[in-house]
């Protein structure tokens, strides 16, 4: 167990909408401006999802090279690029998004059933995804929706070696219709089946968001938060904005004496010169 805790923001997501979150980051000038409000609150690692002009989902290669050149001049954060996108996105414009150069990405390990959609992550395009972090030097974080997704991660693992950095830090996604429950008992069975010495956070989606939060906390796992996975700070009651969810974890670490990672920290902690 380490003696902080790294938390990662996801501000915006693809799924929802302006009308259902008018505090959502949908522009550039919105995401810069939370994710440095989210720095101030104790996040190391912002996970991005852009959109278009009338605030669809996209990963237009250009905009997603602003994105991150917006956020590198404006923050220290660690910039980890979504390379899910959409679940209606090609698999060949999500391996383009590492051509927009972030400090690390996302990897989903297998397909899921995302509510009443799929995500598609069939092994083939899972490996290229896997090889091209290795050789563009672009740090993976591996996310995983449910058990058979750790088996993929070993496999990766034994058929490519290692990524990017030595480091595997992984992030179970609980909550979502079709995936890991959002409670205890799968959590610990989810971090046992994990390889050894890899790293964890999770994050809580919907209701799961706190149960998640402490349960990863009091078993030496890492968090994400963000609107990207929950809407709803309490019964009844709105998420104001990204920056209150990170306050709360970082209140929730200090609380467990592991206070939020500083960026520097977290950069070493991931493997990412």
């Amino acid at each position: 167990m380490t003696t902080s805790t790294l938390i990662t923001v996801a501000p915006t997501g693809a799924e929802t909408g302006k009308d259902a979150a008018p505090e959502l980051p949908v522009t550039l000038d919105e995401l810069v401006a939370a994710a440095k409000r989210c720095e101030d609150a104790g996040a190391a690692v912002v996970h991005v999802h852009i959109r278009d002009d009338e605030a669809r989902p996209t990963l237009d290669l250009a905009r997603l090279k602003e994105t991150v050149a917006e956020l590198r001049a404006a923050t220290s954060l660690v910039v980890q690029l979504s390379t899910g996108g959409a679940v209606s996105d090609s698999y060949a414009d999500r391996l383009r998004v590492l051509d927009a150069g972030p400090d690390a990405c996302s990897l989903t390990c297998g397909t899921v059933n995302f509510g009443d959609d799929v995500f598609m992550n069939p092994w083939p395009f899972m490996a290229e995804l896997y090889q091209a972090t290795q050789s563009l030097g672009i740090v993976p974080e591996f996310e995983l929706f449910d058990l058979g997704h750790i088996a993929s991660l070993h496999r990766l693992l034994g058929r490519y070696g290692p990524p990017h950095g030595g480091r595997v830090h992984c992030d179970l996604v609980m909550g979502v219709p079709g995936g890991f429950g959002g409670d205890l008992a799968t959590m610990a069975a989810a971090v046992r089946a994990l390889p050894e010495g890899a790293t964890w956070s999770a994050t809580g989606v919907g209701r799961a968001s706190l149960p998640v939060l402490f349960g990863a906390l009091a078993g030496g796992g890492h968090l994400r938060v963000g609107m990207e996975d929950t809407l709803t700070y309490a019964k009844g009651r709105p998420v104001r904005d990204n920056a209150e969810l990170v306050e709360r974890a970082a209140r929730a670490a200090e609380l467990a004496q592991r206070p939020p990672m500083a960026v520097a920290e977290a950069r070493a902690f991931l493997g990412i010169a």
